[in-house]
């Protein structure tokens, strides 16, 4: 893997304020020639409504569009052999009436200010992150011609600090034979010499999905500008059993004690999802191993395997390798038929290369999910070695039409660095968190002590320009109140149940985000506790979209799950709001919703910001901490090849 070529690069500015950025450069291709040509002539069918203007925006411009007809989505991906890429449950019979007369205004305000999003285009899967010589690594799914996916190109990005961002060149392109429909989703390596080693899924010129190797060109330089593909690849191909298109998205490798390298990839058989695992000693040739790690009957296709080890007694993170006492190993895979990011807790043994979920109830698939929101998916994890973290990003996909997304210029975004720990309290679960940089955006924080919320209530908060916030609140019910009461709604189910308007005895309470004056629009985040006979509460965490915006071609649900709550401990959730994007940390972590909202009038400066208690039966105290959250910086680093 020896360096190939090099680069220079213009030094950075010590400031952190930028100038306008240039064009990232572009490696020609003949597949990007043609996806050119057809999202031209996809474009083209494409003539917008005219826009109708939809109430103030405090001074901000409402541009109108030109008037379109109405499109139908089509599938994309599962015919190449992946996840579905298009918001399918927006199709209709074909009535123009379904189609929102979006502003420019509007579709504006969706673009997120400290969320990690390519300048243009289409965006899915976090690829390969890693840090190196100073700088961190952010790899990911990009479509150089569209804002719907295809021609899938490495897009690179570039952070000192996991917040302000600088885009790079593209990494790597589809223009071999091995990977000409498709540099698809892979995993970083460091070897313990420093060598980077990337292992990424190819589609082939005939629709096989094959593992290949990638290196950087140039070791020594810390943006990693050059990627060089080996010239042997494939380096894996589907094995005997296994369909072509089931055979994809390889991990992290970590070292066994014999010194060989193993890998995990995901597949299934029938409707079995399986992690099949391949051992090498030098990432150029690979034997599968008898057997596979995991196996759940009727999960489908595994799609993004995580894999990795996390202590169960200290607080930071692990390399991939590292196994022995005070260590549980997290399983997660993402399932291609729900759309959906699950994980188990479990023992691995390396001796027998097998995983065992600490309990079979809440096997992956079946049981825990990373994200409740409804576009989480293909979530990939690191080993920051810089500061010993396990960190973890997560593509959250678009709840509009395609429509919509063409409009704007722009699809997706990855949810804010999540820190990675065990859960020591529970035992039972991760905590995840957003990394600390992100604290740095705060500003303007206001704070609210001891506000009683009695039934029925709605307490406004000043959160000025209230569409970037960082809110953290907690809630306390008087336990002679709560002991009170005896059994109530023992069945409730977030997804179920009819959101914040559902009013029971305990619940719902929390906040409404991004909501207009008059509440036509809002999205709420709440608690509701269920109690039974026997005095023990289960207590849901809960996301409602449901009336998030009055636009007609927007996916709108309910999400959540239960989440655990110890004895003596206050109800706690932490809110991340950023535009189109709501990210929600319950109990510290233990659970988390990410919901994509777009409003028609709760934006700009008509977004407002409300405590709430819909509970019937109960008096709920909320102490909140609020901040205005400054926009990231994203940039183009200017390039000079020598």
């Amino acid at each position: 893997m020896e360096a190939l070529s090099s680069y220079t690069y213009i030094p950075l500015p010590d400031s952190e304020h930028h100038r306008q950025p240039p064009q990232p450069r572009r490696r020609p291709s003949t597949t990007l020639i043609s996806t050119a040509i057809l999202s031209l002539l996809l474009f083209s069918s494409l003539i917008v409504l005219v826009c109708l203007r939809q109430g103030d925006y405090s001074g901000n411009p409402d541009n109108g569009l030109p008037e379109k007809q109405f499109y139908k989505p089509v599938s994309r991906g599962v015919s190449q052999g992946v996840s579905e890429k298009c918001n399918i449950g927006l199709s209709s019979s074909g009535e123009d009436d379904n189609i929102y007369p979006w502003t420019n205004a509007m579709l504006t305000w969706q673009r997120t200010g400290f969320h990690f999003q390519p300048p243009k285009n289409w965006m899915n899967d976090p690829n390969g992150p890693l840090y190196h010589m100073g700088w961190y690594h952010l790899f990911y799914q990009y479509n150089p011609d569209s804002a719907v996916w295809g021609n899938i190109t490495w897009g690179h990005t570039v952070s000192k600090d996991l917040v302000n961002w600088y885009h790079l060149p593209f990494a790597m392109v589809p223009d071999q034979w091995y990977d000409i429909n498709g540099v698809w989703t892979g995993s970083a390596t460091i070897l313990p010499d420093g060598r980077i080693v990337m292992l990424y899924t190819g589609d082939t010129n005939e629709g096989v999905q094959v593992q290949n190797l990638a290196y950087p060109a140039n070791l020594s330089d810390p943006l990693l500008l050059d990627w060089v593909k080996y010239p042997g690849n494939p380096v894996m191909v589907p094995p005997p059993g296994i369909l072509d298109t089931d055979f994809r998205d390889p991990t992290t490798a970590w070292a066994g004690s014999d010194g060989k390298w193993l890998l995990a990839i995901g597949s299934k058989v029938n409707k079995t999802g399986i992690s099949l695992v391949y051992e090498t000693t030098n990432f150029t040739s690979f034997e599968l191993l008898d057997g596979v790690m995991h196996a759940v009957p009727g999960t489908g296709m595994w799609e993004c395997i995580d894999f990795y080890p996390i202590s169960t007694t200290e607080s930071n993170g692990l390399d991939t390798s590292i196994n022995g006492p005070g260590i549980k190993h997290v399983l997660k895979a993402s399932l291609d038929d729900d759309k959906h990011d699950y994980y188990a807790l479990g023992t691995y043994d390396p001796s027998s290369n097998k995983w065992t979920p600490d309990d079979p109830v809440l096997d992956v698939g079946i049981g825990l999910r990373l994200d409740y929101g409804k576009k989480y998916y293909a979530s990939k994890t690191f080993y920051d070695q810089h500061t010993q973290r396990r960190l973890l990003w997560g593509w959250i996909g678009e709840n509009d039409s395609e429509n919509a997304d063409i409009l704007k210029g722009w699809s997706s975004v990855m949810t804010v660095p999540r820190n990675v720990v065990f859960d020591k309290e529970t035992g039972t679960n991760i905590l995840q968190w957003p990394v600390k940089e992100v604290e740095k955006l705060r500003s303007n924080g206001n704070v609210y002590e001891n506000t009683l919320l009695e039934p029925g209530s709605l307490v406004p908060l000043d959160a000025g320009l209230a569409t970037q916030l960082d809110i953290v609140a907690t809630f306390n019910i008087g336990e002679a109140a709560f002991d009170a009461i005896k059994e109530v709604d023992v069945g409730y189910n977030c997804q179920t149940s009819s959101g914040s308007y559902d009013r029971g005895v305990l619940g719902p309470f929390g906040l409404l985000v991004l909501a207009d004056q008059s509440l036509v629009e809002k999205t709420a985040i709440y608690f509701y506790i269920a109690k039974g006979v026997d005095g023990i509460a289960k207590t849901h965490f809960c996301a409602d979209e449901s009336r998030s915006s009055t636009a007609t071609d927007v996916t709108k649900s309910i999400y959540g799950s239960s989440i655990p709550v110890l004895d003596g401990e206050n109800l706690t959730m932490r809110l991340l709001v950023d535009h189109s994007i709501v990210e929600s940390f319950g109990q510290g972590g233990r659970s988390v919703i990410t919901s994509r909202v777009y409003p028609t009038k709760a934006i700009y400066g008509a977004a407002k910001v409300f405590l709430f208690n819909n509970a019937t039966g109960i008096n709920v105290t909320a102490n909140v901490n609020l901040w205005n959250m400054d926009s990231a910086y994203l940039d183009t680093l200017p390039l000079a090849q020598q």
